[in-house]
């Protein structure tokens, strides 16, 4: 395990996913915020949890998609157990995960203890929004969320 650094980058060779990671909150109903969908490509990092690659679930946020297309996280979903996920961190280490799986679940049964739940060692979470779009019930309604474990650093 790595000692508490706050992530920069997130990178997914796999997916073609490069992009910058910004630190994100609680909103007003409790739930993780997500960065911007227009503009730059950006995840979000919830900074009341873990860095990746210290001990328990960092969790990482990001959109499926916007009014101009894919977003961060589009292509998440495609991605199978084995795949690698790199987090580059502010100490200028890289905390190297490896995919266990990749599941979705409806917005109403999200699985709070799987994915914020105390570990014995270092994880991923990734999340993002998932299944059809229905816009007379407000987007998406299912999340895809990556579940991930520290397997290397450098």
């Amino acid at each position: 395990m790595l000692a508490r650094s706050e992530p920069v980058t997130v990178d997914i060779a796999e997916i073609g996913v490069h992009a910058p990671v910004t630190s994100v909150d609680l909103d007003a109903d409790g739930a993780v915020q997500v960065p911007p969908a227009e503009g730059e490509r950006r995840a979000g990092w919830y900074d009341q949890g873990p860095t990746p690659g210290e001990l328990g679930p960092a969790v990482l946020v990001g959109h499926l998609d916007s009014a101009a297309g894919p977003a961060v996280f589009y292509e998440v979903g495609n991605l199978r157990p084995g795949a690698t996920v790199e987090i580059r961190r502010a100490d200028q280490s890289t905390a190297i995960f490896t995919v266990d799986t990749v599941e979705r679940f409806t917005k109403t049964d999200f699985p709070t203890q799987r994915v914020y739940g105390d570990l014995n060692r270092a994880e991923l979470r990734v999340i993002t929004c998932g299944g059809e779009y229905d816009a007379d019930k407000g987007g998406y309604q299912d999340n895809t969320i990556l579940f991930a474990h520290l397997t290397g650093s450098r």
